[in-house]
């Protein structure tokens, strides 16, 4: 608590919150749902998945639970990987139809995500965009609770379990924004790593490095001391900055992409570093539910706003598609190698935690000690070299930026707030590592 990091400033905040589900971890788990449910008062539940799960062995787990406690349930299966609002609204007019005083999501992000977003149109209706934050939307706050939700992930990254923000592309603008809010956060969490036993390796990448830009992002976030203090403790945030119990989970999950990323992808059968990996995804859902991301997750918005012609093997999913983590790491060693000027401090021991060699490393050294290391485990795990890899490259920078700065609050979460052209530039420093 003594950190120099977290130092008081004036008009900064003075104190922070820690939210979180109720939590469960272990294998097995997602039997338990039922339980859980009617332990709730759930007498009929809307189970939300994708069509890629709906006939599979976790949603099958999940409805037998489910009956078996007393539980009606009726399935939404879909949702749409990388939801839009279209996803949402025939979600909401599905919770609206059905009669329901519970949620239960069984998936990745897209399948919490969408459950959290859906609840709130269905109970709250509005137009689209008024809970979204300005310059896109009117920036509603979203105005009462939601239904109970008890959120089970089936893939190691998204930490939508933990968080109280739902991730949805608009149509209109053809990008992907955040809506936010204390109501969104689910009221338990039932991770089970038995459900990433099946996942392919493309797909154990992908979602871990979002994992470990969630950790990283939150390492580094500005401090929620540099945040300018609200007096109203009903209309803070849980995206507060950096925090001592951000940190705790944050150093923690990078310390698990160090020993065990490359061996969940390499061996499906390794169940040790599945495990690891998932319970990874969920201390930096934990970390960034309390903290916020910052420009890593702004940039990899670019990315998908402007990706054509592409798609990624392990992924059934009609082109273009780059999957969410993907989409972040590319430009993650530009970003940190630009950043760490803001923080050196944190970048040199966030590097340490992800397993660099620091040497006599000082924190001048941090931006590239870290970007090296962010390439070394880019390499070591097949990801795409940069932008390149992705199909995009500097011409796209100008307008990926353009799009980027839409991303307020995340970009002014990083501890070295970028302009328009500093955005550029480093989307042009992303194209290749190697």
């Amino acid at each position: 608590m003594g950190c120099q990091y977290f130092e008081p400033c004036d008009h900064g905040a003075d104190t922070f919150t820690v939210a979180m589900p109720k939590f469960t971890f272990g294998r097995g788990c997602l039997a338990e749902v039922g339980a859980r449910a009617a332990g709730r008062g759930m007498r009929r539940a809307a189970l939300f998945t994708d069509p890629y799960l709906a006939d599979g062995p976790y949603v099958a787990t999940a409805l037998d639970s489910l009956k078996a406690a007393g539980v009606d349930v009726a399935v939404f299966s879909d949702v749409r990987i990388e939801p839009d609002d279209a996803t949402v609204e025939a979600a909401a007019a599905f919770l609206r139809d059905g009669d329901f005083d519970g949620v239960v999501s069984v998936g990745g992000g897209s399948s919490m995500d969408t459950a959290k977003a859906a609840m709130i149109y269905a109970l709250h209706p509005a137009p689209i965009t008024d809970y979204f934050a300005p310059p896109v939307g009117a920036g509603r706050p979203i105005p009462g609770p939601l239904l109970a939700h008890i959120a089970c992930p089936t893939t190691s990254g998204t930490g939508s379990e933990c968080t109280s923000v739902s991730v949805i592309r608009l149509n209109e603008h053809n990008c992907k924004f955040i809506l936010g809010s204390p109501h969104l956060l689910p009221d338990e969490a039932l991770v089970d790593p038995a459900c990433t036993d099946t996942l392919p390796a493309n797909a154990v990448a992908s979602t871990g490095y979002d994992l470990m830009c969630h950790a990283l992002e939150c390492y580094t976030a500005r401090a929620y001391t540099r945040w300018d203090r609200i007096e109203d403790p009903l209309k803070r945030p849980l995206l507060q900055g950096a925090n001592p119990w951000s940190d705790l989970a944050a150093r923690e999950a990078l310390a698990i992409v160090d020993r065990y990323l490359a061996r969940g992808i390499r061996d499906a059968g390794d169940h040790e570093a599945r495990d690891q990996l998932m319970w990874g995804a969920s201390l930096a859902g934990m970390a960034f539910g309390n903290s916020g991301t910052h420009l890593p997750h702004a940039m990899s918005y670019g990315v998908t706003h402007y990706m054509r012609d592409i798609t990624t093997e392990g992924y059934p999913v009609a082109a273009p598609f780059v999957p969410h983590g993907i989409s972040v790491v590319v430009n993650a060693p530009a970003i940190f190698g630009f950043l760490a000027e803001g923080a050196p401090e944190r970048h040199l021991e966030a590097a340490g935690h992800l397993g660099a060699a620091l040497g006599d490393a000082t924190p001048a050294d941090a931006g590239a000690v870290l970007s090296e290391r962010l390439v070394q485990l880019m390499k070591a795990t097949g990801a795409p070299n940069g932008l390149a890899g992705v199909g995009l490259g500097a011409a796209d920078a100008a307008a990926m930026a353009a799009s980027v700065v839409r991303q307020r609050r995340a970009i002014a979460n990083a501890p070295r707030v970028a302009d328009l052209g500093q955005i550029e530039s480093i989307y042009s420093a992303a194209v290749s590592y190697w």
